[in-house]
């Protein structure tokens, strides 16, 4: 376990001396040990150190960094923490913060600078110069032509070219995002078409900052698994780390809805009553029916919930997926009807049997596909979180109709 995680974990299981730890850590590296923390975490902390903390924490992080940070305090208390910034990180962070933390602006950074493309090598040198001595990092550098971007110039090029070469023929193509592109967007870009950086832009295409891999990769990591959630538009419920007392409070509701789901699905058996008497045998492909139905409609919960957070699907254009997942759940209802059709057939000497789990085992896939697609979604309308309340109903789904269809086919065929 890394030393950032070793925090992590310590920080947030240890809540009765949580402020402790966390002042036992090295000034320099506390910000970045609070950036590595859940949303809950970094607020309880920032909430109990003292402004004279917190602003030597923010001496230590870049603009951005700190513009996530303060974004967790109270508004008036970021202003007066603000006026105590030097200069040129308040103006940063300040412009930073005046754009909506859940779109492409407020995921940039302002480590850029911007060159004319007539610019020669040594020129960019002397400003590269300059920058890293007041930032100490080596900047993104764009190649502009009358404040239009044509592109990025890479800094390995600065190795490889002479003092006198012009810069614009070793630029690269890089990609824009209008500065109000809602992050999960952003997300979908770097995704679907892998890059380092994207160059976020205004109305008139002017460059407001740029976003990197490292910027996008805390969305996804930084909060567990709650970061998904936040991405599908459902509420953060449970962090890998909460206490089991709060994990008890966000599960015990769910858990007694799946206990009345789990009488509904007894009850079906028992109107079957008399044909498991007769059939003693059925009991045994039982659990067999309902288990394949549960996994397969957790794997289709798994590809929904992947589909909810890149906002992919939604309720409203969800259908084709539904439908997807529905042929596909059918076609492998056959083939795992076959097998255990095939197996009844071979230790139990009916053919009937066989067909009623073939039947059985495709109408359950079936069942679980719709389901398993229908559910998430339903859920994401609700501001539910899927992952703890999708599984009860779609278990439910599939044991409701898959106990009906195997022992109603079992009375109707079996006699």
């Amino acid at each position: 376990m890394s030393q950032h995680e070793e925090i992590k974990r310590k920080l947030s299981y240890s809540r009765r001396n949580r402020l402790e730890l966390f002042r036992r850590i090295p000034q320099q590296e506390q910000g970045e040990a609070l950036l590595n923390l859940s949303p809950r975490v970094q607020k309880y902390l920032m909430n109990r150190v003292h402004d004279q903390e917190l602003l030597d924490i923010l001496n230590y992080l870049d603009p951005q960094q700190s513009a996530r940070l303060l974004r967790r305090v109270e508004v008036k208390r970021a202003e007066h923490i603000l006026e105590k910034l030097n200069v040129n990180a308040r103006d940063k962070v300040e412009y930073l913060l005046r754009f909506n933390p859940r779109a492409a602006a407020g995921l940039m950074n302002l480590n850029y600078v911007v060159i004319p493309e007539n610019s020669r090598f040594a020129d960019v040198s002397k400003i590269l110069e300059r920058e890293e001595h007041a930032t100490g990092k080596f900047p993104t550098i764009l190649v502009v032509d009358n404040g239009h971007l044509l592109g990025e110039l890479p800094g390995y090029e600065l190795i490889r070219a002479k003092p006198s070469q012009h810069v614009l023929p070793k630029i690269k193509k890089i990609s824009t995002l209008p500065y109000s592109t809602p992050e999960h967007k952003v997300v979908q870009s770097f995704l679907r078409h892998p890059h380092d950086k994207l160059a976020v832009v205004d109305d008139n295409h002017a460059i407001l900052g740029v976003i990197n891999t490292d910027d996008i990769i805390p969305l996804i990591h930084d909060r567990g698994p709650g970061g998904l959630y936040k991405f599908a538009g459902v509420t953060r419920e449970e962090d890998a780390y909460d206490s089991a007392l709060t994990k008890v409070r966000y599960r015990y509701k769910w858990l007694i809805i799946n206990l009345g789901t789990a009488f509904l699905a007894a009850s079906v058996v028992g109107l079957f009553e008399a044909t498991l008497s007769k059939f003693v045998l059925l009991a045994i492909y039982m659990p067999i029916v309902a288990g394949m139905g549960g996994n397969a409609g957790t794997q289709t919960l798994a590809v929904a919930i992947r589909g909810l957070t890149l906002r992919e699907i939604d309720l409203r254009t969800g259908w084709r997926f539904v439908a997807n997942e529905m042929v596909a759940g059918s076609v492998n209802g056959v083939i795992n009807g076959i097998i255990v059709a095939g197996v009844a057939i071979f230790f139990n000497h009916s053919p009937m049997l066989g067909l009623v789990l073939a039947i059985a085992m495709i109408v359950n896939l079936l069942i679980a596909g719709l389901f398993g697609a229908l559910i998430p979604m339903l859920m994401k309308a609700l501001k539910k979180d899927p992952a703890s309340s999708a599984t009860i109903f779609i278990t439910t789904a599939t044991d409701v109709f898959g106990f009906f269809v195997f022992l109603g086919l079992a009375t109707l065929l079996l006699q």
